[in-house]
């Protein structure tokens, strides 16, 4: 998986590791505390976002919440990790082996939209706008990071796309016709749309990118060059 995809999630969990476990200790929690105290505050406070003080704060509220509801909280991060895995077609998170995107046959099968991650996803598939099906990079190129194509999930991307072209009308399967590179607008996500579309470009395939520009109800005065320029760029016919 993408170094900077699937591996964040391990880096802010068993790396920051309470006494004992090889991560930071507890060098940073008070020593007034007990040690099961201390171990709970130094793991939340691996947490992205979460201080010392603020793990401090959560771990206090476990401490006065009704035993139930902590036991509950701990049931669910197990299944969390136990449960939920990869779709084994777009890597979309799925609590089975195909996602439920993948599985609806409602979904538009000619059209893939790819994201740098599943939260990318989610925020596609909250707007109700896209009907089509997506393929999740665990994350995007990043050289200087150490972050190639094959850290990511490209090479499965091209196989689907490949496979697509295999279709014919017996085998029920559909072609891909266009590709939606729905990555971010930074360095790095520009980097990787132009090395997609160029490992894409012998397939036949149409290959747009989400539109960019001056947002709904914004004002021009207070856009950026680059924002702007992207609105010139992709001025639509009225």
């Amino acid at each position: 998986m993408g170094k900077n995809g699937t591996h964040e999630g391990a880096r802010g969990g068993g790396g920051n590791g309470g006494g004992g476990s090889g991560g930071k200790g507890f060098g940073n929690v008070g020593s007034g505390y007990p040690l099961a105290v201390r171990e709970l505050i130094e793991r939340l406070s691996g947490l992205p976002g979460i201080g010392i003080r603020s793990a401090e704060r959560l771990a206090f509220h476990i401490l006065k919440t009704e035993s139930g509801d902590a036991l509950a909280l701990a049931a669910a991060i197990r299944a969390v990790k136990e449960s939920v895995r990869h779709c084994k077609v777009c890597f979309n998170l799925s609590d089975g082996d195909v996602c439920g995107v993948c599985s609806n046959p409602k979904r538009d099968r000619s059209m893939v939209c790819v994201v740098e991650q599943p939260k990318d996803l989610i925020a596609l598939e909250q707007t109700g706008m896209y009907r089509g099906l997506f393929h999740v990079l665990m994350g995007r190129l990043s050289p200087l990071d150490g972050v190639g194509p094959e850290d990511l999930t490209i090479a499965h991307l091209v196989g689907r796309v490949r496979r697509s072209q295999e279709a014919d009308d017996g085998d029920g399967r559909v072609r891909i016709e266009e590709i939606v590179l729905g990555l971010n607008p930074t360095l790095e996500g520009d980097g990787t749309a132009l090395y997609l579309a160029q490992e894409l470009s012998g397939f036949g395939v149409k290959v747009t990118r989400l539109a960019r520009g001056v947002p709904t109800g914004s004002s021009l005065e207070f856009a950026n060059k680059a924002v702007l320029g992207d609105a010139i760029e992709g001025r639509q016919v009225m």
